[in-house]
């Protein structure tokens, strides 16, 4: 993934307090919605480069995502090693 782009930004706090809510009601970060807005106005300005890649996706996955280590429900898997089992066991599975 390429290194992202760190600028300073001078808005009027009532721009910032809007987008700020806006981000809230969307459940993203301000600078994700600032990020947001910028591709979307640059797309419907028909000056979005062609190789400019999704917006990163940061947080939980989505629940229907199994990824290793967890289960369907979003539980982890357990390996029967470690605690919570009952026991504990040395490196070749003994008690």
């Amino acid at each position: 993934m390429t290194e992202r782009k760190k600028i300073l930004l001078r808005l009027d706090p009532a721009v910032h307090d809007a987008i700020t809510r806006w981000a809230g009601d969307e459940l993203r970060s301000t600078n994700a919605q600032i990020e947001f807005l910028l591709r979307r106005a640059l797309a419907n300005a028909g000056r979005l480069p062609g190789d400019v890649g999704r917006m990163p996706r940061r947080g939980r996955p989505p629940k229907d995502d199994e990824s290793p280590g967890r289960d369907g429900d979003g539980g982890e898997v357990h390996d029967g090693l470690g605690a919570g089992d009952g026991g504990t066991r040395d490196g070749n599975g003994e008690e």
